[in-house]
C-alpha cells in the first residue's frame, strides 16, 4: 500500500480505528465464562510498601449492589447496574453505558493482604488492601 496516496492512507487509518474500537468494546463489554455478566468495570491499581489501592469505575452503581470477595491471589468485584428507566415504555435511541451484571477479577501481587471496607467515592469503588507481614 502506498502511503503517499491519500485514499490508501485514510483507508488504513479507518481500519486501525475500527480495530481499536472493537478492542475497547471487548474490554468494557467482556462476557465472563464464570457468571452471566454483561461488562467489566475499568480498574486502576496503585501501591506502595504498605498497601495496594484498587479503584474501579462504576458510576451509577449503588453500594448495596456491589460485593467484594477476596480469594487467594485475587480480589473479585461483582454486582449490577440496573437500567435507570426500567419498566417505562421508552425507545432506546442510544445506549453506550453498560448495564446489567458485572464482575471484575483483579490479580494481586504475591503476598498476604487484609482487605479494608469498600468505599464508593465519586462513582468509583475504592478498596484498600493492607500488606500483611
Amino acid at each position: 500500500m502506498r502511503r503517499t496516496d491519500p485514499a490508501d492512507w485514510m483507508w488504513a487509518e479507518a481500519c486501525d480505528l475500527i480495530d481499536q474500537a472493537e478492542r475497547l468494546h471487548r474490554r468494557f463489554f467482556h462476557v465472563s465464562g464464570r457468571a452471566p455478566t454483561a461488562w467489566e468495570p475499568p480498574v486502576d491499581l496503585f501501591e506502595d510498601e504498605r498497601e495496594l489501592i484498587i479503584v474501579a469505575a462504576m458510576p451509577g452503581v449503588a453500594s448495596e449492589r456491589v460485593r467484594v470477595r477476596h480469594e487467594p491471589g485475587v480480589v473479585v468485584i461483582h454486582g449490577e447496574r440496573p437500567l435507570p428507566f426500567a419498566g417505562l415504555r421508552l425507545a432506546v435511541r442510544q445506549l453506550e453505558i453498560p448495564y446489567g451484571a458485572f464482575e471484575r477479577r483483579i490479580a494481586l501481587p504475591a503476598g498476604r493482604y487484609e482487605v479494608g471496607a469498600p468505599e464508593l467515592v465519586h462513582g468509583c469503588l475504592v478498596l484498600r488492601l493492607r500488606r500483611m507481614a
